[in-house]
């Protein structure tokens, strides 16, 4: 019988591990930044659903303390989606809230009818950069459940009877003067606000399609120029609308700077 010859197993060659070690390097680098991007884009979509959500400012309506209107630079806030978890709005609060029904009668898409461009519009509006194709507002709170509000000439605007300090109205913006025009508008209520719910107007009082503009009338007095006699209902918000509170004007960097909370009844 002839004998076996067992070779020995060849030694690797150490150039081999040399090269495979950048190769190695990158996929760990690459699995690595996928990690982090992963982790930062679920971190960033936590905080714009429970946290923080950038909105963009359309129209004029609460100018001057936010810039907006159609075709120009519009402010960008920060809307505190937090704090209303824990409290309720009050007088005064810059709010950010979902039209009711009744708010968003003609409402109409501003999406492109272009599936490419539409999708493109989307992803800005996810970061604050396009509006939300919904009908979300921004106003400040003037009077809460259980408070009554009106306007008429001799008083201006009042809550449960008390006028008003709105240092944030500013006569030049709306092209009129408060202690002229006290109402800034049609006299309106006397409107008691139910439970739950929140009377809201704009700091552009001559420029804001607010609770005055879907408040119930009754004809008698529509006649006679006063108008949110009727439902109180209808002029008024659901608390539960509300999707946070504006702290913070991000973009542009001229307008960075905290919104006033100014409590107007003080």
């Amino acid at each position: 019988m002839s004998d076996q010859t067992l070779e020995s197993p060849q030694p690797a060659d150490p150039s081999d591990a040399d090269e495979d070690a950048p190769a190695k390097k990158k996929r760990g680098a690459l699995r690595e930044a996928a990690i982090l991007v992963t982790v930062a884009v679920v971190l960033y979509y936590v905080m714009l659903t429970f946290i923080a959500r950038p909105y963009l400012i359309p129209s004029e309506s609460m100018e001057p303390t936010l810039h907006g209107c159609n075709g120009c630079v519009g402010d960008r806030i920060m809307v505190d989606k937090l704090t209303y978890r824990f409290s309720e709005p009050e007088p005064g609060d810059v709010i950010v809230f979902k039209g009711p029904p009744n708010w968003s009668i003609g409402y109409k898409s501003i999406r492109s009818d272009n599936p490419a461009v539409r999708a493109v519009q989307n992803a800005l509006s996810f970061v604050g950069f396009v509006p939300p194709d919904e009908n979300d507002l921004v106003k400040r709170v003037i009077a809460v459940g259980g408070q009554t509000v009106e306007c008429r000439v001799p008083t201006g605007l009042t809550v449960d009877g008390k006028p008003l300090n709105e240092p944030y109205l500013d006569p030049n913006t709306m092209n009129a003067d408060p202690a002229v025009y006290p109402c800034l508008g049609n006299e309106f209520g006397p409107v008691t606000v139910p439970e739950g719910r929140l009377w809201v107007m704009g700091d552009n009082r001559t420029h804001s399609a607010d609770s005055r503009a879907h408040c119930s009338n009754l004809p008698a007095d529509v006649q006679r120029g006063l108008l949110c006699t009727g439902d109180p209902v209808a002029g008024t918000i659901p608390v539960d609308n509300v999707i946070g509170k504006a702290r913070f004007i991000a973009w542009p960097p001229s307008r960075w700077g905290g919104v006033s909370s100014v409590d107007p009844q003080s």
